[in-house]
């Protein structure tokens, strides 16, 4: 029997809201999943919502005797990118089966390759680019190389080679692809923006050659990548007064430095005198101008004012994160435990243990909601 035309936008109409309640439910139903990592090289992940881990996958070739460090992942949410193997073996391990879908050597021959955590996928997930320093390995010396970043194809397998390299600079720690897929932000004495294809500079933010009437030459050590919630990226400073006499407590301060990576803007607050270690911050992504940073102590700083709180804590963690709606943080690295906060009140909401008590090291901690 034919249909009456009448009836197909009808359909049509309850085919699409039938399609939205879908996605809506589906969306409804997804949660964050923690994923870190923990010696002697076990990929961990963490249903946050239920407080515990659901998966402890061991790292192929893993090394027993060295902490893995940075933690990628896909923009599906399915394989995380992990440096492990004394930095210098990159695995991508399916979160949920434990299978390893790729892996980059950074060493070949009588040439030693590390990374130093820096590492991003390209928005598509297509290429991962990893920066490695290089030593040739001769019998009677360590021959430096130039440094480099390598670029892989992430559908290469588990022997993949780069299918190009870009030239950088050395101390780079971290490496940041911008949501247009068109810069590549090397960071370390500068934040360099980089051509992904070519590794030519496009501009640079200055850092280290930052100049400012009354102040010196600001220092950092960044190394933990956790921008995946807000595209922000966050990097606490110290910066001398010159303005000040030495043994003044205000003749060093503490201040936050972020990058909004899809607009290029720079923002940065001096926010008190220096006088705790902060090792690694994360901005809120439902409120942009609250960041949380950790080490012995978790800080909150509102960007605007200035105005900060913080509470000690247990040990010391090395790595931050946030939950997708921005009510708990989440920190880890250093020890053997990943805790929560409530991001409001920074009251301790609970812990999850790692595998056997295992520390996480200079690992990242990554969030994936799913």
């Amino acid at each position: 029997m034919k249909i009456p035309r009448s009836t197909f936008p009808r359909r049509a109409l309850q085919a699409g809201v039938a399609a939205l309640l879908a996605s809506l439910a589906a969306a409804a139903a997804a949660k964050d999943y923690i994923v870190t990592a923990c010696r002697p090289g076990t990929l961990v992940v963490i249903d946050a919502q239920e407080r515990k881990v659901v998966h402890a996958h061991p790292l192929p070739n893993g090394s027993k005797g060295h902490g893995p460090g940075a933690i990628v992942i896909s923009p599906d949410g399915k394989v995380a990118y992990v440096l492990h193997n004394h930095w210098e073996t990159v695995s991508g391990i399916d979160i949920d089966s434990g299978q390893e879908v790729f892996r980059a050597e950074l060493s070949a021959g009588s040439v030693r390759g590390k990374s130093f955590n820096g590492m991003d996928l390209s928005p598509d997930g297509k290429e991962l680019a990893v920066y490695v320093v290089r030593n040739e390995l001769l019998p009677g010396e360590y021959q430096p190389r130039d440094p480099h970043i390598a670029v892989f194809d992430t559908a290469a397998g588990v022997k993949a080679e780069p299918v190009r390299t870009l030239p950088a600079p050395r101390r780079v720690g971290n490496l940041l692809w911008a949501p247009s897929g068109k810069t590549l932000y090397a960071f370390g004495w500068e934040m360099l923006k980089l051509d992904p294809q070519t590794g030519a500079v496009q501009g640079m933010h200055p850092f280290r050659s930052w100049k400012r009437t009354g102040f010196g030459q600001a220092d950092t050590l960044n190394f933990w990548p956790q921008h995946e919630q807000s595209g922000v990226f966050v990097s606490p400073y110290f910066v001398p007064r010159t303005d000040r006499k030495p043994d003044s407590p205000e003749a060093m301060k503490a201040g936050l430095w972020t990058l909004d990576l899809k607009t290029d803007k720079v923002a940065f607050k001096e926010f008190e005198n220096a006088s705790v270690v902060l090792f690694s911050s994360v901005v809120n992504p439902m409120k942009q101008h609250e960041v949380f940073t950790v080490f012995n102590q978790l800080t909150r700083t509102d960007m605007r004012s200035g105005k900060s709180e913080r509470v000690d804590l247990d040990h010391s963690f090395y790595s931050v994160n946030m939950s997708s709606d921005g009510r708990e943080v989440y920190i880890g690295g250093a020890q053997g435990e990943v805790a929560f906060y409530d991001a409001q009140s920074l009251k301790k909401l609970g812990a999850v243990q790692m595998p056997g008590g295992a520390d996480q090291s200079a690992s990242s901690l990554r969030v994936v909601r799913r």
